[in-house]
């Protein structure tokens, strides 16, 4: 349970630290995705989806509101999804972690802001290029930090 919070609060501030504002929707791109992503290839599906869906719902609810239910499901999904695939093991994995669970983020909220939210897909499309960076950056950080830090667990739990 304390990794579970420990992880949910770095994504958190990790998510508020640096915001870049999309006005066509009103959302906004961070680094927050850097630290779903290595909760969940650090700790597995559990912890990933809990730490992506409620620290970056919490996020939301102190900056941008109305975006908490629907991060709350997709933040969840991308690391809940990439923790699954992740066997914490090979790079190979990792890195089919990462995809599949970038995908699933970029997807998610397309899907919200132009059908849920009402946006319209032309609206939702131009948040897309700023999705893929977000994700793109959190597995630039997430898949070397994540690998780093399993090798010092192992030694620490190992000692």
């Amino acid at each position: 349970m304390s990794i579970t919070a420990i992880s949910a609060a770095l994504v958190t501030v990790s998510t508020l630290i640096i915001q870049i504002p999309v006005p066509a929707t009103g959302g906004y791109i961070n680094v927050g995705d850097a630290m779903v992503f290595t909760s969940a290839l650090l700790f597995g599906p559990i912890i990933g989806g809990v730490a992506g869906g409620v620290g970056s719902a919490l996020a939301d609810i102190i900056s941008y509101p109305i975006f908490a239910p629907y991060t709350f499901v997709i933040k969840g999904l991308e690391g809940f999804i990439s923790g699954y695939i992740s066997d914490r093991k090979s790079a190979v994995k990792d890195l089919l972690a990462w995809i599949i669970g970038s995908a699933t983020m970029v997807l998610g909220y397309f899907v919200a802001e132009a059908y849920v939210m009402g946006l319209g897909p032309l609206s939702a499309a131009v948040e897309i290029p700023g999705n893929i960076f977000q994700v793109a950056l959190g597995g630039v950080v997430g898949i070397p930090l994540s690998r780093v830090l399993r090798k010092h667990l192992s030694s620490i739990l190992t000692s």
